[in-house]
C-alpha cells in the first residue's frame, strides 16, 4: 500500500461534487488553470514538508515557471491534469497522489474506444507483449507505437506513478497494470495503433496496425495477462493467512516471507497474532541452529507501525529507533477552504481544532519554521534486539514494489553487516521518505484531488556507499526476471539466492 492513513484523513477525505468538466478532453480555460495552479503551488509550499527533500528551491522555482508557461499554451482539462501530475511527480514522494473527480473518471470508464489493447511487461529493459493474442506474438518486443519510440513513451508515462526521489524502477508497478490508461491520459484517445515490434531473438522489425478498444476491454485483457499467475502479488489485497509465512529449505536455511505490514497497532488482535508468529519462528530458528535466513519482502508495499519495527528487532544486534528526526512545515492545517471534505467552509475552523492540537502535540519543537518531534515521540523510542534475534546470514529479497513501511524495514535490514540484498531497486527511499499523516485538498476550478504525506522522515539507518540519497534501496546483487524465466513463470531471484547460499 502506498499510504499510512491517520485519523486526520477521516476529516479531510470525503467526496464532493460541483460543476466542472465532465470529460478529460473538454476545453478548460487558461484563467481557471492559472488560478488552480497558483493555489496548488501555495498549498505545496505551505503544507508539504517534502517539497525540497530531493529538489532545490531553484529546481522547484524552475518547474513552476515551466508550468505557468505551459498553462498559457494549454486548451483542455487533460492538459492541465498532466501539468499538475508532472509537478507532483517531480517532488519525489511515493505518498504523493493526484485523482480525477469521480465524474471525470466515470466518463473515462465509459469510453468505448481509444485505448491501446495489449498488456505489456518490462523484461530486461525491453517492453514486451504480455498476452497471448492473434495480433502480435507473446513476448515480442515493442519498438514503437504510432511512430513514437517505446522508451520515449515510457518516460512520458512515468509521472503517473510516483516514487521516492528519482527512482524509476517502482514506476513499472503502475505501468504494467495501467499502461493503456496512462497512454490515454498523456496522448489522448487514438482510433488505431501502429505497432512496430520484433519477435524474440530476431532483428527483423515487423508492423501491425491494431484497432483501439474500450477502457473496460483493456482491463479485461489485464485480467488475462500472461504474467498474472506470477505478478498478481504486486496488486492484491492480502488476506491474513497470506501475509506472512516461514518454511525450511534445508537444515541450515529458512525463508521468512512478509507480504504486508498492515496488521494494525499494538492492541490489534492481528498484530498480536503476528508477534506470536515471530516469537515462535525465531525461537525455532535459534533452537534448530539455522545459519541462513532468506527474508522475502518483494511484495510488501507498507502498512502500520509497529509491525515493521517488531520484525526488525528479530533481525538486528543494535539498539534502534524508527526515525532519527521527523518534522512538518506547519502547526495548523493550512488552506482549510480547499480541504477535501463536505464540511462547510465556515465550520471547518471549528472542526479542525482537535487535529491541529494533535499535530502540535506530535511536533512541539519549532526551529526555523519547521516543527519537529521531540524525544517523547514513539517514533524516537529506543528499541532493543529481541532475545531470540537472528545472528546468522540474512539474504534480503527486494523489488520495485517495496514502499513506505516496507522500504523502512528493508533499509534497516540492508544496513546490517550480516545482510546481503538481492533483487531490484525499491520504490521507497533508503535514507528517508515523506510519510505518516496524509492531507487532502481539492483545487476549486478543476476539482482535481490532491493527497500527500506531510511528515519528513529521516530513517535510522547506517550510511552505506552503495546507497544513494535520492534513490530507492540499491541491492548488492541486481537480479531481475530473465526472458526465459518470464516465459516459464520461474522465480529468477529466489533461485539466485538459493544458488548464492549453496556457493558460500
Amino acid at each position: 500500500m502506498k499510504y499510512r492513513i491517520s485519523l486526520l484523513t477521516c476529516f479531510l477525505i470525503c467526496y464532493t461534487s460541483a460543476l466542472f468538466a465532465q470529460s478529460l478532453d473538454e476545453k478548460f480555460s487558461i484563467d481557471k488553470m492559472t488560478k488552480d495552479l497558483q493555489i496548488f503551488k501555495d498549498i505545496r509550499i505551505k503544507a508539504n514538508s517534502g517539497l525540497h527533500k530531493y529538489r532545490t528551491k531553484k529546481q522547484i522555482d524552475s518547474i513552476y515557471q515551466w508550468a505557468f508557461k505551459e498553462v498559457k499554451k494549454s486548451k483542455t482539462y487533460r492538459d492541465f491534469y498532466n501539468i499538475i501530475y508532472q509537478l507532483t511527480d517531480f517532488e519525489g514522494s511515493l505518498h504523493n497522489d493526484i485523482s480525477l473527480p469521480k465524474k471525470v473518471f466515470k466518463s473515462m470508464k465509459n469510453e468505448e474506444q481509444g485505448y491501446f489493447p495489449l498488456p505489456i511487461k518490462l523484461i530486461q529493459d525491453k517492453v514486451i507483449v504480455n498476452i497471448v493474442n492473434k495480433e502480435i506474438p507473446l513476448g515480442a518486443e515493442i519498438v514503437s507505437i504510432n511512430n513514437l519510440k517505446i522508451n520515449e513513451i515510457l518516460q512520458s508515462l512515468h509521472k503517473y506513478y510516483t516514487t521516492d526521489g528519482v527512482n524509476i524502477t517502482g514506476k513499472s508497478i503502475g505501468i504494467h497494470y495501467n499502461f493503456s490508461r496512462y497512454y490515454r491520459l498523456h496522448y489522448g484517445l487514438e482510433n488505431t495503433f501502429k505497432v512496430k515490434y520484433r519477435v524474440h531473438d530476431s532483428d527483423k522489425i515487423q508492423q501491425k496496425v491494431l484497432p483501439s478498444i474500450s477502457f473496460n476491454a483493456y482491463y479485461k485483457n489485464i485480467k488475462n495477462r500472461y504474467s498474472k499467475p506470477f505478478d498478481e502479488v504486486n496488486y492484491k489485497d492480502w488476506k491474513e493467512n497470506e501475509i506472512y509465512s516461514y518454511k525450511s529449505i534445508d537444515h541450515e536455511t529458512g525463508i521468512l516471507t512478509i507480504n504486508d505490514f498492515g496488521m494494525g497497532s499494538e492492541k490489534n488482535p492481528m498484530h498480536l497474532r503476528y508477534v506470536s508468529f515471530l516469537d515462535s519462528v525465531f525461537t525455532g530458528i535459534k533452537n534448530n541452529n539455522i545459519k541462513n535466513l532468506i527474508v522475502d519482502i518483494r511484495y510488501n508495499g507498507g502498512g502500520t507501525d509497529p509491525n515493521d519495527l517488531v520484525t526488525y528487532s528479530y533481525l538486528t544486534q543494535r539498539n534502534f529507533s524508527e526515525n532519527k528526526q521527523a518534522w512538518i512545515s506547519f502547526n495548523k492545517i493550512p488552506y482549510l477552504k480547499y480541504a477535501y471534505t463536505k464540511i462547510p467552509r465556515f465550520l471547518r475552523p471549528l472542526g479542525v481544532g482537535k487535529y491541529n492540537k494533535s499535530f502540535q502535540n506530535q511536533f512541539p519543537k519549532e526551529e526555523n519554521g519547521k516543527f519537529y518531534q521531540d524525544s517523547t515521540s514513539a517514533d524516537h523510542k529506543i528499541r532493543t534486539p529481541n532475545k531470540n534475534a537472528f545472528t546468522g546470514n540474512i539474504y534480503l529479497l527486494i523489488s520495485p514494489r517495496v514502499a513506505s513501511a516496507g522500504s523502512l524495514f528493508a533499509a534497516m535490514v540492508a544496513g546490517n553487516s550480516n545482510a546481503i540484498t538481492i533483487g531490484e531497486e525499491t520504490m521507497g527511499g533508503y535514507y528517508g521518505h515523506n510519510g505518516h499523516n496524509t492531507l487532502g485538498y481539492i483545487l476549486p476550478k478543476s476539482k482535481i484531488e490532491l493527497f500527500f504525506s506531510v511528515v519528513n522522515l529521516e530513517q535510522d539507518v547506517a550510511k552505506k556507499e552503495n546507497q544513494i540519497y535520492n534513490r530507492g534501496i540499491i541491492p548488492d546483487y541486481n537480479v531481475s526476471q530473465t526472458y526465459t524465466d518470464y516465459i516459464n513463470q520461474v522465480d529468477t531471484q529466489l533461485n539466485f539466492v538459493i544458488d548464492l547460499i549453496q556457493q558460500e
